[in-house]
């Protein structure tokens, strides 16, 4: 017997996809991260401004592009286990972390940017993505 995936997502994460079915068998085809790589839910910004202005199509993309938070979405089954390396864990999954801004492959689908990392590339991790303007 097969279990449905679930995603743990955060009360004041409004931005992205919602976790719905259609979200979950969608999350099902997204490739699975090999070893130990991570795959990773870019961050997107509000689409409008604290002023109520929305923001352009091609501003959201490149901030989605250039964002150096994103959302553990899967983990391979040898992260973290290099114990000479790591201690414990840096992260897990549903979890924010912040990650150097070209670290990874990208790839992008229809709910938005994506990466796979190394688990070594992640910098830090975070409660609220929006506390993380730029990476510099």
């Amino acid at each position: 017997m097969t279990s449905e995936p679930s995603i743990i997502k955060p009360d004041y994460i409004s931005e992205g996809p919602k976790p719905t079915q259609d979200y979950l068998k969608h999350m099902d085809r997204l490739p699975d991260p090999v070893g130990y790589r991570i795959l990773l839910k870019m961050w997107k910004m509000a689409e409008t401004t604290k002023g109520g202005i929305a923001l352009s199509e091609q501003t959201l993309e490149t901030s989605e592009m250039t964002s150096v938070v994103g959302y553990v979405v899967k983990m391979g089954d040898m992260c973290y286990q290099d114990t000479e390396k790591f201690l414990k864990p840096w992260c897990k999954e549903g979890q924010f972390v912040v990650i150097g801004r070209y670290a990874g492959a990208r790839f992008k689908t229809s709910f938005g940017e994506h990466r796979i990392i190394n688990d070594d590339e992640i910098i830090g991790t975070i409660e609220k993505p929006e506390d993380i303007l730029a990476l510099f």
